[in-house]
């Protein structure tokens, strides 16, 4: 159990989403980075799709009202418990009464906490995320509150007094993510989209320029400002599915890419989308950051997929090494 005893707007439960029901209107919802909450379930040994707390409003402060472990990864919030500094990425044994506290990243957006045992909250439609604009999910559809209690689930994680880290996925895998280039613009990869040809030499334009991730932006959809680009002629079209990482057009021709709590559908022409192995790093990018759209190939897509799968099967590896160690040193 542990208990909130502060918060900002919009911090909330969150899973690896909901999946199946886009044909009635639901969401996906779930982490907007999902690389960090499977890295810090797979380092406390849950399932990787255990729910934890998606923070992205500072400070965050919480109580553990009995003995466990957690893991802090996503952006580097500079973690304190009980007045000691911890790293970033990294899992530990917690005691009851202790108190962890969070504050604004000096990079990244969003930081994720993740329990042994994971956050026990209803299941509802096959996941415990949160859907805030559905009121539902999480806990009783909301952001955390001071005052909110949070049970965990059971668990027989084992981890060294001074706890177990891994390489953040920004240094370990470097190699397969376009570098920021000089000015430290974002540089995302996607693939061209139905209406892509529509756009003419606008349609140039859109992966040559760089865009400013609006105020007008949330866990729905980032809105890109920039030079607006348009169909070469009108367009109408029947409202189709929409998936995160679709890049929407609407008329006034501010891009609009997808997020974690998607549009199930809509009407909007489609110029391009974010491959899913970038949509981490799109989630840790902040309101007025900049980013700039590569194209890419198939062929590059399934190498980063690769390289994501060949550094959480590393996090596995080595934290069944440790658990394995302790667990034969108590035996």
């Amino acid at each position: 159990m542990i208990e909130i005893l502060a918060t900002g707007p919009l911090n909330t439960v969150q899973d690896l989403g909901r999946f199946g029901y886009r044909n009635i209107g639901v969401t996906t919802s779930g982490a907007m980075d999902p690389l960090a909450l499977r890295a810090g379930n797979i380092l406390l040994g849950n399932a990787e799709g255990a729910a934890g707390i998606e923070v992205q409003t500072f400070p965050f402060r919480l109580r553990f009202a009995e003995d466990g472990a957690v893991a802090i990864t996503g952006a580097d919030c500079r973690p304190v418990l009980d007045g000691v500094p911890l790293p970033p990425w990294w899992a530990l044994p917690v005691r009851a009464g202790q108190v962890l506290e969070l504050t604004a990243p000096v990079s990244g957006a969003r930081c994720y906490l993740t329990v042994a045992g994971g956050i026990d909250v209803p299941v509802v439609l096959g996941s415990r995320s949160t859907a805030l604009r559905g009121d539902f999910g999480g806990l009783d559809g909301r952001a955390l509150q001071p005052g909110d209690r949070l049970a965990c689930g059971a668990s027989a994680c084992r981890l060294p007094p001074g706890g177990l880290g891994v390489v953040p996925p920004e240094t370990a895998l470097a190699a397969h993510f376009p570098e920021r280039d000089e000015s430290g613009t974002l540089i995302l990869r996607a693939l061209h989209s139905g209406e892509h040809d529509l756009f003419g030499r606008d349609a140039e334009r859109f992966w040559t320029q760089e865009w400013k991730i609006s105020a007008q932006s949330n866990r729905t959809g980032y809105r890109l400002s920039g030079t607006p680009i348009h169909p070469d002629a009108p367009v109408e079209m029947r409202s189709h599915g929409l998936v995160p990482g679709v890049v929407q057009v609407p008329p006034a021709g501010e891009p609009i890419i997808q997020m974690s709590d998607a549009n199930t559908a809509g009407g909007y022409p489609k110029i391009a989308g974010v491959i899913e192995i970038d949509l981490w790093r799109l989630g840790q990018a902040r309101i007025g950051s900049r980013i700039r759209l590569k194209r890419v190939d198939t062929a590059t897509v399934l190498a980063a997929e690769q390289a994501v799968e060949a550094w959480l099967s590393d996090i596995r590896h080595t934290a069944a090494m440790v658990t394995d160690a302790l667990a034969g040193m108590a035996g």
